[in-house]
């Protein structure tokens, strides 16, 4: 529910305006329509959507736009807008990219490097980054009128990427140790603490203009856990665990008894409680945080993630709307650019309780961990029958409708990159291996009453 109201600003903000500078194509190589196997096409994937956080990165930060538009087509100056939380997943994704040898380790540390620079002289606010930030600047860019502060969200996601630079880099050469270090001091200068405004409850937003009059209490279930998980694991401004328990967790409120499709949904989904969220749900939150044998007095939280996708896709199967294409090779759900009704392009919360015939391939692609067939399905569909509308520079465009023979042939980084790092995790796993053997983040687990059989506390 919270997003969602988020959500609705960006539909003005995601438009065509003036001309801009084209980035140069820098991308992985068209592959043949040979018949790759899917481990080849899974890297395929992999590389080419990568390139949006190489290639296509803001390019005086180094840091992720929030949009990037092939044509050069953006609103005002929306070619320089970082994105915070996008971010976080860029920084994932980088690394993933110099595990893969797509980029070297040099270069990528360099990057880093760069990023970590940028990011310290960047806006602040009680050590929170705003969503958006200028990338020539690195002054708040106001994501609505009184969101002009500190996004506690946004960090959370851009400090579980930090996390993992930083146990990537540690135990490497000097410059690597600097990169790392520079990574630690960022994350621990958030105010976890602040954000809770002295009630046991986290807010999402701060502003220096505005106060807390933005009033959105982190309430779950949505995208949010990991918030929490990093407020607990700080070890600078840590808050205590009935800050989970009573305003995370409602005081238990937070369980479902509900099913679909013989599917237990175990967690209320804010205003979804029927069919579960936008996919985006399953996986913002798990990029590094790992839900295999992983649970607390809640949920499992594998069945709890892994029941919202089979829902998504069950429904999709069965496709109430007749939709031209839904089925076994096109499903997916989420939240991501949109055809409105007068064709025009525009952004919308996709979901069973709000399906417009709108597939996101990030949908099925990020959830790769939990229905492996299931996604490969999709991604050769479209690599394969549909390649020509769907496949651009950075990987997948972000929407399509075969019902509507419409393709909004534009990316976001919030979209792009959980396909990067899920992709990584399922082949290897080593974005949750990093991330979840950071000590911090094992003590904050333990400290929120979590248990995980797979990493042993």
């Amino acid at each position: 529910m919270i997003r969602f109201s988020i959500l609705v600003s960006l539909i003005t903000l995601l438009g065509c305006g003036k001309q801009e500078n084209k980035p140069k194509d820098n991308t992985a190589e068209t592959v043949s329509e040979k018949q790759l196997t899917d481990e080849q096409l899974l890297d395929v994937v992999q590389k080419q959507t990568f390139a949006y956080f190489w290639d296509y990165a803001e390019p005086n930060s180094g840091l992720a736009r929030e949009r990037f538009h092939p044509d050069g087509n953006y609103p005002d100056n929306d070619a320089h807008i970082i994105t915070t939380g996008g971010s976080g997943f860029g920084l994932m994704a980088i690394v993933s990219g110099m595990s893969r040898g797509y980029v070297t380790k040099e270069k990528g540390v360099e990057r880093l490097n760069k990023i970590a620079d940028f990011l310290a002289k960047a806006d602040r606010f009680h050590g929170a980054w705003p969503h958006w930030i200028d990338g020539n600047t690195g002054k708040v860019k106001p994501f609505g009128i009184k969101d002009n502060g500190g996004d506690l969200v946004e960090t959370s996601f851009l400090v579980a990427g930090m996390i993992t630079v930083r146990e990537y880099l540690k135990e490497g050469s000097e410059k690597e140790k600097a990169v790392a270090q520079k990574y630690d001091a960022l994350w621990k200068g958030v105010d976890w603490k602040w954000f809770t405004n002295n009630k046991n409850v986290l807010y999402w937003h701060w502003s220096p203009s505005y106060d807390w009059q933005m009033n959105f209490p982190l309430e779950g279930y949505n995208e949010c856990l990991i918030t929490y998980v990093m407020a607990a694991s700080s070890p600078t401004y840590t808050i205590d665990a009935k800050v989970y328990h009573e305003g995370w967790a409602r005081n238990g409120g937070i369980v479902s008894s509900k099913t679909k499709f013989n599917l237990p949904l175990i967690l209320k989904h804010n205003a979804a409680e029927e069919f579960g969220g936008p996919l985006f749900w399953a996986h913002y939150s798990y990029l590094g945080l790992d839900p295999n044998q992983l649970s607390d007095k809640y949920a499992n939280y594998w069945d709890l993630n892994s029941n919202q996708v089979k829902i998504d896709y069950q429904y999709c199967i069965e496709n109430p709307k007749k939709f031209e294409g839904y089925g076994a090779d096109y499903w997916g759900l989420t939240a991501s650019y949109s055809r409105n009704a007068d064709g025009s392009v525009g952004y919308d919360a996709h979901m069973p309780s709000n399906d417009k015939g709108v597939i996101s391939p990030t949908a099925a692609i990020s959830s790769i961990v939990y229905t492996p067939k299931e996604s490969m399905a999709v991604i050769r569909n479209l690599y394969k029958n549909h390649k020509k509308e769907t496949w651009g520079k950075a990987g997948f465009y972000d929407a399509v409708s075969l019902q509507n023979k419409w393709t909004a042939k534009r990316y976001l980084a919030i979209d792009q990159g959980p396909e990067v790092v899920m992709i990584e995790n399922y082949r290897s796993g080593l974005l949750w291996k990093l991330f979840m053997n950071a000590p911090e983040v094992k003590q904050g687990l333990v400290k929120l009453g979590f248990k995980s059989e797979k990493y042993k506390f």
